[in-house]
């Protein structure tokens, strides 16, 4: 006995003084990953510093305190051009671009968009601590994809790395690491009186568990030193139930959702975006308004309940009510599968037409932000149904058969009843999508 247990002791000693050294020499591995894995991510990193635009002026960072996550609410191509080149409004004004040092796609493939030495602007208004101008001491890293949809498994993986080689680099801590919907802050609006926290709503869905961060802080210190008002979104999200601070009740939150309700008011959907230009409300009568006309037109405690919201529009929105008022939508820079479907954007009942002629229910798209321009949308639809010689277009959908909301396929063409001249003249294998709800 004594023999086995001198033994074992032996091997044990042995390992623990392996791991030791290894731990010493590579310290990524303590934390979930190899040093091959750390190394393979840093190599395949794609460098889009060369999309910089030319009239971002470069200043070298004094020192850093902060990683900040973002969701960069916009679609993978959008999201490069407008870090990089600068966002583009309708006034005529256009940012200089540099507004990140990273963007994670949601394949997990990551961009180095400006030097990590460089002030990126990407923060805004911002505090913390006190401290104003975040963007002065931090770096930002953007997730592509919206605060109301899931971050991927492929995002996670990719953004825990970056963090941990980053944490190394600069010295930070994981509670050193906030989403930008904790540092921002709003002036006085029509849902708050004073300063306020929630002018962002960027990375709401930012789980730190998945991305392995230890945990954050259990409540915002400009709030409890009485510097902002709290914002009950975040406080449901962030610090609940910790939260000893009143928070008030005039914005009224539902998470995931950006359809206006009793109990999802504009800010708690667009945050200090509510009133931009860039932002379109879809009202239920079919109407479409830019932010910065609510107000005027029918001001915000007139807005209709069941209208829709839809951030980062940089087109005009009468382009927009186009694709609004038809059931076939078309994925583009500017409208993603979330823009026209919200959180139904991966829901068998969303189909996809893919211009290869591939149709997709939601549920099978593995990855929507790199869903090909041009590709078609059916959202709330059953279907397909195929029209034989004695399953006609009147069988299946009845009196509907000519009506604009009951689709006809067949490659190459998604028309709609209205559409067709003569049904006895349609080709072979004719489909019928029908809405789940018929008017």
């Amino acid at each position: 006995m004594i023999t086995t247990f001198n033994f074992t002791a032996s091997r044990w000693i042995r390992f623990w003084l392996i791991f030791f050294c290894l731990q010493t020499a590579f310290p990524f591995l303590s934390e979930g990953y190899s040093q091959s894995q750390y190394q393979r991510f840093q190599d395949r990193l794609i460098d889009h510093r060369s999309r910089l635009n030319p009239k971002f002026k470069k200043k070298i960072r004094q020192k850093t305190q902060y990683i900040i996550v973002h969701t960069s609410e916009l679609g993978l191509d959008a999201t490069l051009r407008v870090v990089s080149g600068g966002k583009q409004f309708q006034s005529g004004y256009k940012t200089p671009g540099g507004h990140a040092h990273y963007v994670i796609a949601r394949n997990g493939r990551t961009y180095r968009i400006l030097d990590k030495r460089y002030r990126a602007d990407h923060a805004g208004r911002s505090m913390w601590k006190g401290r104003t101008d975040i963007s002065d001491v931090s770096l930002g890293i953007e997730l592509v994809g919206y605060h109301t949809a899931p971050i991927t498994k492929s995002q996670y993986r990719s953004l825990g790395m970056l963090i941990r080689i980053l944490e190394k680099v600069f010295g930070l801590k994981d509670q050193d690491v906030l989403t930008h919907s904790q540092v921002a802050y709003g002036k006085p609006n029509p849902w708050f009186k004073k300063n306020h926290r929630g002018r962002k709503r960027c990375a709401k869905n930012f789980n730190r568990a998945k991305a392995g961060l230890g945990k954050g802080w259990r409540y915002d210190p400009d709030v409890r030193a009485g510097r902002l008002m709290a914002d009950p979104t975040l406080v449901g999200v962030f610090y609940a139930p910790s939260f000893k601070v009143p928070i008030p009740l005039a914005a009224p939150r539902e998470f995931g959702s950006n359809i206006i309700s009793a109990t999802n008011s504009a800010w708690a959907i667009a945050g200090g975006d509510y009133d931009e230009n860039t932002t379109v409300y879809f009202l239920p009568n079919g109407r479409t308004l830019p932010g910065d006309r609510i107000y005027k037109t029918i001001g915000w405690a007139h807005l209709p309940l069941n209208t829709k919201v839809i951030l980062n529009q940089d087109v005009e929105p009468a382009v927009i009510q186009i694709q609004a008022q038809t059931p076939v939508k078309i994925i583009s820079s500017n409208m993603t599968a979330w823009s026209h479907a919200g959180a139904a954007y991966q829901e068998d009942t969303t189909l996809y037409f893919l211009p290869s002629g591939r149709v997709y229910p939601g549920s099978k798209i593995l990855d929507w932000d790199d869903l090909p321009l041009k590709t078609r949308m059916l959202v709330g639809y059953k279907g397909p149904f195929s029209i034989t010689r004695t399953q006609t277009a009147y069988k299946i959908a009845g009196q509907k058969y000519k009506a604009p909301e009951t689709i006809y396929y067949w490659p190459g063409i998604l028309t709609t009843g209205d559409k067709i001249i003569d049904f006895k003249d349609l080709p072979k294998g004719v489909q019928i999508y029908l809405p789940l709800i018929l008017k």
